[in-house]
């Protein structure tokens, strides 16, 4: 079995293909045990974010992995092939000590990814399918992430994508200060666009999510007003900017519900930020006269600009990454040596096990206790020292070697 990785992000695929292949968190645990039941794949985790989807599985053949892939979602491998990319073993555990690390995100050291990543693993030992290898991997992977972030300045200066929707609001509207806001969605990306935007004191905050005590939650805290979902299309006229990032499957808003707010609105300017894979928002309402529509691949150009003042980070972050790469291969190596070492254990164990018993019998028939314990130790020392001894009187070809390994094995000094 090897590790490997599979998938798609940002850099290999745009966000109409990430959409397709996004899996909903609720079905994360359903679509692992299908992967694992469908497919010789021993262990499996799915890290499914706006910006990837990738596999982290064992395996003899990744290809197995890929058709699944592409068989749950229900899309041709031949239309995902030129977006998917396969990591074989140093290069998976290299991959994901990158990820989650922030190297390989849409804003280099962002840190919710981290967060991300463990959601992924909790969501595999939910489902049962992570075994010793992954979950060793995974601890090591937060282990290499947490030294990154406290020794490189990676996470420093960062450009968030909340402060480019931010910012990017601010290119239609002079000031973030005079407008209304409508925050469609209540989970961690909302929840940093909330603490941005309220951070300008916009004119009203307000928040509409499926689940009201977590859109309450969350508007208590930035003095925000609540809607329920179904309510923000009749409400959307009133907002200037909608900023969406929300787990729902289909989009929310629709050409035909931005057409008519629009119209309210007298054809005032409204910005959308759509944060969501899959998208929240229609793609043709972008096509609309008095929509300035951005998604997270827009963002993604506004914190470009923030990559250069981090790159000395990126080369440490890379250093380290690339020592802790080799640590890792190193314990799979010598994994193969555990049945070896198990063996050699069970077999001393039995010897010494005989010895004693035989001691104990001597000891019954009343045998003087020194000469017993002078015998056990003897006859343990014999058994033991057997089969390398038989090793070197049998050595042929290369005695001097076999010597050495001898030496080796029992730290012998050769000067005696």
């Amino acid at each position: 079995m090897q590790l490997f990785a599979l998938g798609l992000n940002h850099h290999t695929a745009p966000l109409s293909i990430r959409e397709q292949v996004a899996f909903r968190p609720e079905l994360l645990g359903q679509a692992l045990c299908d992967l694992v039941r469908a497919k010789p794949v021993k262990e499996a985790a799915i890290l499914s974010t706006c910006n990837r989807t990738e596999l982290y599985f064992a395996t003899q053949q990744p290809q197995h992995a890929a058709d699944w892939f592409a068989e749950y979602h229900r899309v041709a491998l031949q239309e995902l092939s030129p977006y998917l990319y396969t990591f074989p073993q140093r290069d998976a555990v290299r991959h994901v000590f990158r990820v989650a690390s922030g190297l390989d995100s849409m804003v280099i050291g962002e840190p919710q990814i981290l967060g991300q990543v463990k959601d992924a693993v909790r969501h595999a030992e939910e489902a049962g399918t992570l075994g010793s290898t992954l979950h060793k991997l995974f601890q090591r992977t937060f282990s290499v992430a947490k030294e990154v972030r406290s020794t490189t300045a990676i996470g420093a200066n960062i450009v968030s994508m909340a402060a480019a929707a931010v910012h990017l609001s601010e290119r239609i509207f002079e000031s973030v200060r005079d407008q209304r806001v409508l925050f469609v969605g209540a989970g961690e990306m909302i929840e940093l666009c909330a603490a941005h935007f309220g951070g300008e004191k916009p004119r009203k905050l307000t928040i509409a999510n499926r689940t009201p005590a977590r859109a309450e939650a969350l508007a208590a805290r930035f003095g925000a007003d609540v809607l329920r979902l179904d309510q923000v299309g009749e409400a959307l006229a009133g907002y200037d900017i909608v900023v969406s990032c929300t787990g729902s499957p289909l989009p929310i808003i629709g050409l035909g519900m931005v057409e008519r707010a629009l119209k309210a609105r007298r054809h005032r300017p409204i910005v959308m930020v759509d944060l969501a894979v899959p998208r929240d928002i229609e793609p043709e309402v972008a096509a609309l006269g008095d929509v300035f529509l951005y998604t997270v691949d827009d963002l993604a150009k506004v914190v470009d600009s923030g990559l250069e003042s981090r790159q000395q980070a990126v080369v440490e972050a890379e250093s380290i990454i690339d020592q802790r790469v080799d640590g890792f291969l190193h314990w799979l190596d010598t994994r193969g040596t555990v049945p070896t070492i198990r063996a050699l254990r069970e077999h001393a164990d039995a010897l010494r096990q005989a010895e004693v018993e035989r001691a104990l019998r001597l000891l019954a028939r009343g045998e003087d206790p020194a000469r017993v314990l002078e015998a056990l130790s003897h006859g343990l020392t014999n058994k033991l020292l057997h089969a390398p001894t038989r090793f070197l009187n049998d050595a042929e070809g290369a005695p001097g070697d076999c010597a050495e390994l001898v030496q080796r094995l029992f730290n012998l000094d050769k000067n005696h």
